[in-house]
């Protein structure tokens, strides 16, 4: 680890020791990591990786934290914060697929991994552009929403994708079409192949700004009124069973406000696990077990995390 964090300092990426990561995970929960670089370019990036290789030192790659748990212990290795990249956002217009009839054109949008989803939204909006309205208030990164095929009120990110970069574990760059990259409800292939999201390109078309506006301001309205925005959480918590919908399973378990330690299944939306009061990894997990037993004695459902673990549970 020595001599890691010599070479990084060398070769002049920033990084922190024993960073504390709940300040970097919408949880509020986690113990220190020993490492925390923030790669502000694609070759620091790279060098970052092929440095913890060269080390043998375990890494994980960040993006704005929503949908992890990091362990109260912390992080054995080095967390690399993906949004300190500088990469923003690009726009073409009339582009064509490869054999689309003619004048079947689009605008495409190519964002960097490290933006925030609802920057992305945002620059859209201002662009006149529609078919992201549906992101706009889930909270992550680019990077992030394509790692799981981020989706809501009845919009994914394989709708708008067309094709993304990503970074190989051998450290060679590779643009994926949409089509090679298998997603599905809340699936690619990306964490399977262990690679890492540079930049994706995605499909919109000019549209009304008052519209899509409207749009938008609309889904924030449905999330502020129904979910839990005031306590901090990972989102949905558990992925939706095929044939149900995991908070009402947990509501009809008799589980709204059920509590363990510090963690709490949300009064106001049972498919969200809250970090009610100073709760630690350990409540989280607990609370998360236990729900997941008691609703598949009751319904015969076995419930799937969709919040991501990382640390040694």
């Amino acid at each position: 680890m020595e001599r890691l964090k010599q070479q990084l300092q060398a070769e002049e990426i920033r990084f922190a020791e024993n960073e504390s990561l709940a300040a970097h995970c919408t949880f509020k929960i986690g113990g220190p990591a020993d490492v925390f670089a923030r790669p502000e370019t694609e070759e620091q990036l790279c060098r970052v990786i092929a440095l913890c290789k060269a080390c043998d030192v375990k890494y994980y790659l960040l993006g704005n934290g929503s949908n992890i748990l990091f362990e109260d212990g912390g992080y054995r290795g080095v967390v690399v914060d993906t949004t300190a990249l500088k990469m923003g956002i690009g726009f073409l217009e009339n582009v064509s697929h490869p054999g689309a009839e003619p004048g079947a054109v689009y605008d495409a949008v190519i964002a960097g991994a490290g933006l925030k989803l609802s920057a992305l939204c945002k620059a859209a909006l201002d662009s006149s552009l529609t078919g992201l309205e549906f992101a706009y208030g889930i909270p992550g990164t680019v990077g992030g929403a394509v790692y799981m095929n981020a989706g809501a009120y009845g919009g994914e990110m394989k709708d708008v994708l067309t094709e993304v970069t990503v970074l190989t574990p051998e450290g060679t760059f590779l643009t994926l079409p949409v089509a090679e990259l298998d997603l599905s409800y809340r699936h690619s292939i990306i964490p399977e192949r262990g690679y890492l999201v540079v930049s994706a390109v995605l499909e919109l078309h000019p549209g009304k700004a008052e519209e899509i506006r409207a749009v938008m301001e609309d889904l924030k309205e449905k999330r502020v009124s129904k979910q839990p925005l005031e306590y901090p959480s990972a989102g949905s918590t558990f992925k939706r069973p095929e044939g149900y919908f995991a908070g009402k399973l947990i509501q009809d378990a008799g589980l709204r406000g059920f509590q363990v330690g510090g963690a709490q299944v949300s009064e106001k939306h049972c498919g969200f696990v809250i970090n009610r009061d100073h709760a630690t990894s350990a409540d989280i997990c607990n609370l998360m077990n236990q729900v997941s037993e008691i609703v598949f004695e009751k319904f015969g459902v076995r419930l799937e995390a969709e919040v991501k673990k990382i640390g040694e549970f």
